[in-house]
C-alpha cells in the first residue's frame, strides 16, 4: 500500500527509491512529478509504520509530520512538510549520518558539537504553553512543569508496564535467569529519587548519531522526531550522552556547554545538573537493559521472509552459534552497565547468559514480533 501510494505520488515508478533500509517504517523516497533528473531536484518521503513490531518508547504527539510543521521556524536544519493531497510528505535530507562520518565512541568535530549545541539551545526556549500539536497522553498522564521526579516516574512506570509487564507471557523465565523480576523496578525508583526541579521545555528525547544528518555544505540536520516529548531539559542531555557514545573529554564538554547554553536561555533549566545527570544516565542504563534483552533475544532468529515465502517457526531448534555469541556479550554489558541502579547483587556470565538466551530460543512462540 505504500509503495503504491509513492508511485501515484510521484507519477512514475522508475523514480521510487526504497523502500529504505534499517528503518522502524516502510519508507520509500522520490522526486515531484517533473522534478526528476534536475539539479535542483528534492526528494520526499512517503512513509507508514512497519507492521510486526513492539514499540517499547513512550509517544506523545500524535503525529511527527504535525509537530515538524509546527516546529518550522523555530528550530533549525528539520525537514520540511507537504501534502501531496491526503498524504503528508518529509523532506527527505540528502546526506551521510554523523554516525557514517564518526563511528560511536569517536571524537566529532567542533562544527557537529557546535551545531548540537545551538538545537539544544532552541529547544530549551519551547516551552510546553507554546506547541499548539495535539497529544496523545492523557492530562492525567503528564507530570506538572517543573516536576522533574514525577515525569522521570513516568518513563519509569511505562518501562514497567509497556515494556517488562507487557512482555512477561514471553520472557518471564528469560529475565529471571538473568536475575531480573519486578523488584528491580523498587530498586531503580529508590536509586533515582530526589531530582532537583527543572522548569519543562521541547525535548526530542532521540539524539544519536543515525538521527543526524550531515549535507554536502556541513550543515547538521536533526531527523526522526517520533519520540519528542514536553519535560525535563536535563533528561534530552542524559539521553544524547547516552546514545551518543562521546569520548569521556568530548562528554565532558558538551554537558558544559549545554549547561551554559540552556541556562542563557531558561536561567534554572541546570539546576542540581551534576547530581541529577548520573541519576539519569542510570535510568537509561537501566531502560535498555528490558529493551535490549527482548530486542536481543528476537535478533537470534532469522530476518522475516516476504509474505509470499513465510513458513512455521519450529520450536526446539538451535540459535546460530554466532548470533547467540554476538547476544550474550551485548545482554553482558547492558547488565553490567545497569547493575548498580537494578540492585543487581552479581552479573551472570557470559556462559551463563548465552544458555539463557538459548533455552529461551528454543522454547520460543513461532511468529513472534520483531523489536523497534
Amino acid at each position: 500500500m505504500t509503495y503504491l501510494r509513492a508511485v501515484e505520488v510521484s507519477g512514475s515508478a522508475s523514480v521510487v527509491e526504497g523502500p529504505l533500509q534499517g528503518h522502524h517504517h516502510e519508507t520509500y523516497v522520490f522526486p515531484l512529478p517533473g522534478e526528476a533528473g534536475e539539479a535542483s531536484q528534492v526528494r520526499w518521503k512517503c512513509r507508514e509504520p512497519r507492521s510486526n513490531l513492539l514499540w517499547f518508547d513512550r509517544r506523545c504527539f500524535a503525529s511527527e509530520e504535525e509537530l515538524l510543521t509546527v516546529l518550522q521556524g523555530r528550530i533549525g536544519g528539520i525537514p520540511d512538510i507537504i501534502q501531496a493531497g491526503t498524504v503528508p510528505l518529509q523532506r527527505f535530507i540528502e546526506g551521510e549520518t554523523l554516525g557514517w562520518h564518526c563511528k560511536a565512541g569517536r571524537v566529532i568535530s567542533p562544527s557537529a558539537l557546535g551545531q548540537i549545541v545551538e538545537l539544544f539551545r532552541q529547544l530549551v526556549q519551547i516551552t510546553p504553553g507554546t506547541l499548539p500539536v495535539r497529544r496523545t497522553c492523557a492530562p492525567e498522564d503528564r507530570a506538572m512543569d517543573g516536576d522533574t521526579s514525577g515525569f522521570l516516574e513516568r518513563l519509569i512506570h511505562f518501562t514497567e508496564q509497556r515494556v517488562y509487564g507487557a512482555n512477561l507471557e514471553h520472557f518471564e523465565d528469560l529475565f529471571s535467569a538473568l536475575g531480573v523480576d519486578g523488584d528491580s523496578f523498587k530498586r531503580l525508583r529508590k536509586h533515582v529519587s530526589g531530582l532537583s526541579e527543572r522548569p519543562f521545555c521541547f525535548l526530542h528525547a532521540d539524539l544519536h548519531r543515525e538521527n543526524f544528518i550531515i549535507d554536502r555544505e556541513g550543515r547538521l540536520w536533526t531527523i526522526d522526531w517520533e519520540l519528542a516529548m514536553l519535560g525535563d531539559p536535563l533528561y534530552d542531555l542524559a539521553t544524547h550522552l547516552y546514545l551518543m557514545r562521546y569520548p569521556k573529554h568530548q562528554e565532558r564538554r558538551m554537558a558544559e556547554l549545554w549547561c551554559e547554553v540552556v541556562e542563557g536561555v531558561r536561567p534554572g533549566s541546570s539546576a542540581g545538573w551534576r547530581e541529577d545527570l548520573p541519576k539519569l544516565l542510570d535510568y537509561k542504563r537501566a531502560q535498555s537493559v528490558f529493551t535490549d534483552v527482548i530486542r536481543v533475544s528476537l535478533s537470534l532468529s532469522p530476518p522475516p521472509a516476504p509474505p509470499e515465502r513465510l513458513e512455521p517457526v519450529e520450536t526446539g531448534q538451535e540459535p546460530n552459534p554466532i548470533r547467540l555469541s554476538q547476544a550474550g556479550r551485548k545482554v553482558r554489558n547492558v547488565l553490567t552497565a545497569a547493575a548498580d541502579p537494578l540492585g543487581l547483587e552479581r552479573v551472570p556470565t557470559l556462559r551463563r547468559i548465552k544458555g539463557a538466551l538459548a533455552q529461551w530460543y528454543r522454547e520460543r512462540e513461532p511468529g513472534m514480533k520483531h523489536a523497534r
